[in-house]
């Protein structure tokens, strides 16, 4: 356990913190949150003593560990499993085993482990000093953006990994999916305050904006409140017989506290631009086959259909093919063979992290937007900055000058000049802080085409797609379904495996035809199982129906008595119907979501114990 204490920090003039107090207990695993540029990885330097804080102190026990996960490079050895093996704590240093396991689960191939490391890509490589500062076992593991270079199933092995960490977790992390489903605790750093609370983002952003709304509506109260009494005192200052009354006000108007308008922050905040599309398909795929070299083809034979309102995400490994399916989508490479046809009306745009090579180091931020498309003026290029959160002066910055994320932004303000009808992104969220993150998925979802998206972020995959192209098994697949009937049907084979299968047998212990008795048998055991499984979760539904009822009608009698509140101009009871209001209608929302998911969860389950009912119908007959 760790014990922070008023700790401040600023830089160049600039406070990221002031008197920050916290403490992180025992098997805790906290989510530090806040805006790019805030200070959380600054929190973690400190913490882990590579930057001095301003003031304050932290209480560390003695012999008490604190594993930081380093972006530098510095490998010794002949062999990723050799440099693995250097993680290895002194007590355990014959636990082979332990480097093997990780270095898998975060994607390292048997012949990855003989490969020198300095011949890894930037991803693995960062992965591979991941894996040495897991194998220390330290007490607390800071992770700056652990997922950055992971794939799907590489961030799931790791949420499962930290869930099973039995020590103290800290984490960054952009992916608020990730972040919810590890967290037991959000430490937030917000306007250079610092505060921990139980529970997850959304919980922490709501008590955020319940106070926020109730600070400004107090101001607006006390402001109204002061200028009526600066009014009553002078009008009847100069009644004698008014004295009394005006002096008391005076008083009053002494004790009042002035309230400042809070600063409000900055978001991504835009829209793609659609351009109509009056077909029925917009591309055609044929017998799609490509490979960079003869001995390994990524795909073969792919037949796909897209049409003007498909979701259509690409998931699997990393170096399965995805980017490369991509860049063959968007003409940035020619097929193998078979063809890619596109509708005579399609303009699409293309977003891909190595895209911002193609910036100019030496252009500002206007001339890329600018220079994007001859339709576009300046007014225009500067409220695409303006959008993209270089507003004034910021939008003169020179390229070179910029982080990857701020390039991302640019790139992204690139992709607005031209009306699209068709969308296709490459980890569009990579190197966007968790607001940014957020208007870029509002932003996909609102586009009026069809979008092809890359992504390993699970909160992305569940409010996208509605069709996947799947890399798995060293095989590409179309799933018609979203990503949550994937889940259910095939999934990573890192699930839990359901009961509702009937135990196969051996083929020595099976016999050729089972008889009428043995079916009978083995039907009443499917159909016993399938209440077990399913009765719970049906039960939940209704439950859920019950709630989301009754929230409703709760929610209609606020709006109700807001409105009352509103026509007798009462302030004091508008203040306190809001909140109110506001976490009703997350309460409703969050258990629509939760409705829905088990609606399709118990639908799949369902159909797949009819299947094998209908296969012991058709034995027994």
């Amino acid at each position: 356990m760790i014990s922070v204490d008023s700790l401040s920090k600023s830089f160049g003039g600039s406070v990221l913190f002031h008197n920050a107090s916290f403490k992180i207990n025992r098997r805790e695993r906290v989510g530090l949150v806040g805006r790019n540029g805030h200070g959380k990885t600054t929190l973690f330097r400190i913490l882990s003593g590579q930057e001095e804080a301003d003031s304050g102190n932290i209480a560390i026990p003695k012999n008490y560990r604190i594993g930081y996960v380093k972006q530098e490079i510095n490998f010794t050895e002949n062999t990723v499993f050799e440099e693995g093996i250097k993680g290895l704590p002194e007590d355990a240093a014959s636990h082979y085993w332990k480097v093997e396991k990780i270095l898998a689960g975060l994607g390292f191939s048997e012949e990855d482990l003989k490969r020198s490391p300095k011949d890894l890509s930037g991803g693995f490589q960062v992965r591979l000093n991941l894996t040495k500062e897991l194998l220390t076992e330290p007490d607390l593991l800071l992770l700056d953006e652990p997922t950055n270079y992971l794939d799907i199933t590489s961030i799931r092995w790791i949420k499962g990994f930290l869930k099973q960490w039995p020590r103290e977790v800290f984490i960054i992390t952009h992916d608020r999916g990730f972040m919810d489903s590890l967290v037991t605790h959000i430490l937030g750093i917000h306007r250079k305050k610092v505060r921990k609370i139980t529970g997850n983002t959304e919980k922490y952003y709501l008590q955020i904006a319940q106070e926020e709304e109730i600070h400004e509506k107090t101001r607006i109260n006390e402001d109204k409140r002061r200028r009526e009494i600066e009014e009553f005192v002078t009008r009847f200052r100069a009644k004698a017989r008014l004295a009394g009354l005006v002096q008391s006000r005076v008083k009053t108007l002494s004790k009042l506290t002035r309230q400042e308008k809070l600063e409000k922050f900055k978001s991504l905040d835009f829209s793609f631009r659609s351009k109509p599309f009056n077909g029925k398909i917009l591309s055609s795929i044929k017998g799609l086959s490509f490979g960079y070299d003869s001995s390994r083809k990524l795909f073969s034979d792919l037949n796909l259909t897209i049409g003007p309102k498909d979701r259509i995400c690409v998931i699997g490994r990393n170096g399965a093919g995805k980017t490369t399916f991509l860049k063959l989508l968007g003409g940035v490479l020619t097929p193998e063979s078979g063809q890619i046809d596109y509708h005579s009306e399609v303009t699409s745009g293309y977003f891909e992290q190595t895209n911002i090579k193609t910036l100019e180091d030496e252009k500002t931020i206007e001339e890329e937007i600018l220079y994007t498309s001859p339709d576009i003026d300046r007014q225009v290029a500067r409220n695409i900055c303006g959008a993209m959160l270089f507003e004034g002066d910021s939008a003169l910055k020179k390229i070179g000058v910029l982080s990857g994320g701020e390039k991302s932004r640019v790139m992204l303000g690139k992709l607005l000049c031209m009306p699209i009808n068709l969308l296709l992104l490459d980890e569009p969220s990579n190197h966007f802080d968790m607001e940014s993150s957020d208007a870029l998925l509002s932003a996909i979802d609102q586009f009026d085409g069809a979008v092809v998206m890359i992504t390993h972020n699970e909160m992305f995959l569940h409010v996208i797609a509605d069709r996947l192209i799947v890399f798995k098994n060293d095989g590409i697949s179309i799933f018609e379904g979203d990503y949550q009937q994937f889940l259910d049907v095939e999934g990573w084979g890192d699930e839990i495996e359901t009961d509702l299968s009937v135990k196969k047998e051996t083929d020595s212990d099976q016999p050729e035809k089972l008889n009428k008795k043995e079916i009978r048998r083995l039907r009443s055991a499917i159909i016993a199982e399938r209440s077990k499984v399913l009765k719970p979760l049906e039960i939940r539904i209704d439950e859920l129906e019950k709630i989301i009822d009754a929230n409703e009608n709760y929610l209609q009698e606020l709006h109700e008595k807001m409105q009352s509140a509103t026509e007798k101009n009462d302030g004091r009871l508008i203040t306190d119907l809001s909140p109110k209001i506001y976490q009703c209608q997350i309460k409703i929302d969050r258990d629509f979501e939760e409705f829905e998911v088990l609606s399709v969860s118990v639908e799949a389950k369902r159909s797949a114990v009819d299947l094998k009912l209908l296969e012991l119908d058709e034995m027994e007959h």
